[in-house]
């Protein structure tokens, strides 16, 4: 089968597309014919070594997945050949290839409302802000940075499905994209200073990182929240919150049945193929990209 490896850390050049054996799964697992896959942040960060949480190269990239069952090891009663699946993969093989092995409780029936580019464009994306936002209560004020991005556009889905009242940080020309979402209020974070127009809020989900996190506790109220997940340099306040990804087949089952409803939707960027990781890593480094970009054998 095709995998997309890398012998080294580096650019986006070290990125290879290879022929490489076809996995099997173990007991509690499944093998995944992929059907598509998508770019996070992670990925490239874990390309160039800025995080290192799958140890020295050679692997392979890609936590989200969309695609049907191709086997089934011992102990699976969930799913059977044939089904489409979506979910997240957490393991030094990952879903940059035409097949891989995951834990069967990491997946769920990928909602039927959307195509496999859409599904594997969810998992990581929507189970970080599902977790970041579950205490979410009705009235509550919520200011979500990078609201546009691929984690910010579920997030500021889920908040509304909470009851809360939404702001969203974005340049101008995502301001439509992020109402039609239901965000109640936009900044152009390019010409105006957040501090200066919010009011105290009750959660700040940070996806930016750096200095936003002490600039965000300026406009959180004293009992509130700062929920990071990029790193920001507010860690010394009782306040804040580090948030991390954790894959769950139950959440995106719930997750799915929202999907069907209409009631979250997944914006896709761009869908490129295999042999041009390297332009949608270089894409998603820039920091303009709206939603996701999906990468199909």
């Amino acid at each position: 089968m095709r995998a997309i490896t890398q012998q080294a850390l580096g650019g986006p050049e070290v990125l290879e597309l290879v022929e490489v054996e076809r996995p099997h799964p173990g007991a509690g697992e499944v093998l995944v014919r992929v059907a598509a896959t998508s770019v996070n942040a992670a990925d490239w960060k874990l390309r160039t070594g800025e995080v290192d949480k799958l140890g020295p190269p050679p692997f392979t990239l890609g936590f989200d997945v969309s695609g049907t069952v191709a086997e089934t090891g011992s102990g699976v009663t969930d799913f059977g050949i044939g089904d489409e699946v979506y979910g997240m993969v957490l393991s030094r093989s990952g879903a940059y290839a035409e097949y891989v092995v995951v834990p069967a409780d990491y997946l769920a029936p990928k909602p039927a409302s959307i195509d496999h580019s859409q599904a594997a464009a969810l998992p990581t994306a929507v189970l970080t802000a599902w977790h970041a936002l579950t205490k979410i209560a009705p009235g509550q004020r919520v200011l979500v940075h990078a609201a546009a991005g691929g984690v910010g556009h579920l997030a500021v889905q889920i908040a509304k499905l909470h009851g809360a009242y939404v702001i969203g940080t974005a340049r101008s020309d995502n301001h439509e994209f992020l109402r039609s979402l239901g965000v109640d209020e936009v900044i152009d974070y390019r010409t105006t200073d957040f501090t200066t127009v919010t009011p105290p809020v009750d959660v700040v989900f940070d996806l930016v990182g750096g200095e936003y996190g002490e600039r965000s506790l300026s406009i959180l109220t004293p009992d509130g929240r700062l929920i990071d997940a990029q790193r920001d340099d507010a860690l010394d306040d009782p306040r804040f919150h580090r948030t991390y990804v954790a894959p769950s087949g139950a959440d995106l089952r719930e997750i799915a049945t929202l999907v069907d409803r209409g009631l979250l939707r997944v914006e896709v960027a761009s869908v490129m193929p295999f042999a041009d990781v390297a332009r949608a890593h270089r894409l998603s480094e820039s920091g303009r990209v709206r939603g996701k970009i999906v990468l199909v054998p």
